[in-house]
């Protein structure tokens, strides 16, 4: 495993549309195996190939915080949506900085396993959030395109650090 390069805003790639994956091979595993490690160097909770350079429909999600293995997917599709929440986000590829957004409150998606079987994740809060950020960045949108007007915030690590 490696820990792969984030791609941070202004990166044109975050913006462009990934492809499907046509066979769950051992490249794939591969590099899903890298993002889970690069999502969790990054203190993140979801990262998508995107976010790597990789223009391939994978995400990886952990929102567990309990040593549980990560949600790996692939070609994740979101099939049914309840609900709203308003939430305060960030983003890896957008470093310290955090937005309100609206997201479903719960979600329910089809996708591949790491292993290429179909499987059904439904998620709500805090997944349901998460999964709806990282496959919006498959189809290059990005969490500050969605915040509400003037909820943009920058927090500085430093004055963070010496609170």
């Amino acid at each position: 495993m490696a820990i792969r390069e984030i791609r941070i805003s202004g990166d044109e790639i975050l913006k462009k549309r990934s492809r499907e994956v046509e066979v769950v091979d051992d490249r794939i595993r591969e590099i899903l195996n890298d993002m889970d490690e690069t999502m969790h160097s990054a203190n993140g909770v979801g990262l998508s190939a995107v976010q790597v350079g990789i223009l391939k429909r994978l995400v990886v999600v952990d929102v567990n915080y309990d040593g549980s293995p990560s949600l790996k997917l692939v070609n994740p599709v979101i099939v049914k949506q309840k609900g709203e929440q308003e939430v305060e986000e960030g983003c890896l590829s957008f470093p310290n900085q955090f937005a309100k957004v609206i997201r479903p409150k719960e979600v329910t998606v089809k996708a591949l396993d790491e292993n290429g079987k179909p499987i059904t994740i439904k998620g709500k809060d805090l997944l349901a959030q998460c999964l709806a950020h990282e496959i919006d960045h498959l189809d290059g949108v990005l969490f500050v395109e969605k915040m509400e007007e003037g909820t943009l915030q920058y927090i500085d690590p430093e004055e963070e650090e010496n609170k």
